[in-house]
């Protein structure tokens, strides 16, 4: 089932004996371990009927036992196992699946991992209750993501702003989540978020960041790159060189592919290079200025110092400042 599906159950009192929520991304799972921890029972059912195990401190027989109990004065027991993917022997709990009692709302929070489908356990649980997968979000999907929770929050995001913050914070959901939080708090003459909140509140440059970086590349614009790169040589912490690899391989990436784009309308550029729409026109005039074997060269330029900033292919230990700065000058000319 999707996320949105179950939480829509949920919240309509359809409940199912067994749940197993899987996957890369906590996030997504903690969001619907926590609404059954907190409202399927009342505060006065919660003290006799739920119970909470930890993976590495439990075993499967005490689970089972527990969850073969009924409830007393209320209509289901609620038990979550936290941390799952540590419980030992998991598959144990394959005859219970089988056959759950339907008064006991099991909860198996399996983070990072997965049971694969074909297993007994999981068939049986697929059968009598609940699966759901969380997937790690790719970072083109992230702006959309932040966009959509702030729309739940009744607040817009430029998608300068948007950007800004993925390419922060990355594509950890509970930690992009925690800072919307307090830009949601923080935030009280608007409902819409700029680049100039993100800076006051978070602390992200709105000037000097890879997003101002790789648009001062894709202009070629030698002086705003070089300032930028400096600031950067100056703040190693907040911009190491990984980062900046990073980010501009993934920039320049996506220029050397749109060389290869049959349809070059703004629509499928959009598509094929999975960029926000607001932005596609400074992706073809960026791709306009550097040729495909410009491009190629580039790219061995960024694995080239992405080895040196690990210490290979240098005799001396090397300022990370100095490395970034000798790398845009490459990359410029």
């Amino acid at each position: 089932m999707e996320f949105a599906n179950i939480l829509q159950d949920l919240k309509k009192g359809i409940y199912y004996p067994i749940y197993l929520l899987q996957g890369e991304e906590p996030y997504f799972i903690d969001l619907l371990s926590d609404y059954i921890e907190d409202n399927v029972l009342s505060d006065a059912e919660k003290g006799f009927n739920q119970t909470v195990f930890y993976g590495k401190d439990s075993d499967p027989v005490t689970i089972v036992e527990s969850a073969l109990r009924f409830p007393m004065m209320a209509s289901k027991q609620v038990i979550i196992v936290k941390e799952a993917q540590s419980l030992n022997k998991i598959e144990k709990l394959e005859p219970y699946a089988q056959k759950p009692l339907e008064s006991t709302i099991l909860v198996l929070a399996h983070k990072y991992k997965t049971i694969k489908g074909n297993t007994k356990l999981a068939k049986a649980i697929k059968k009598n209750g609940v699966v759901f997968t969380s997937k790690r979000l790719y970072e083109n999907q992230i702006p959309r993501w932040i966009d959509n929770y702030l729309k739940n929050h009744n607040y817009t995001i430029t998608p300068q702003a948007a950007q800004l913050l993925t390419a922060f914070l990355g594509t950890d959901l509970g930690k992009i989540a925690n800072e919307l939080n307090k830009l949601v708090i923080a935030v009280k003459d608007t409902n819409r978020i700029t680049p100039e909140h993100i800076e006051k509140n978070i602390g992200v440059s709105k000037d000097y960041n890879i997003l101002e970086l790789q648009n001062a590349l894709g202009m070629k614009d030698v002086l705003k790159a070089n300032k930028i790169v400096h600031f950067f040589a100056a703040n190693p912490t907040l911009n190491p060189i990984q980062k900046t690899v990073a980010g501009l391989y993934f920039y320049f990436s996506k220029l050397f592919t749109y060389h290869f784009l049959k349809d070059k309308s703004e629509r499928n550029v959009a598509a094929e290079l999975k960029v926000h729409p607001f932005f596609v026109r400074d992706y073809i005039t960026a791709a306009k200025r550097y040729s495909p074997t410009k491009l190629y060269e580039i790219m061995g330029i960024l694995r080239e110092y992405d080895m040196k900033s690990k210490g290979f292919n240098v005799s001396t230990m090397v300022d990370t400042g100095d490395l970034q700065k000798e790398m845009i000058y490459k990359i410029l000319h």
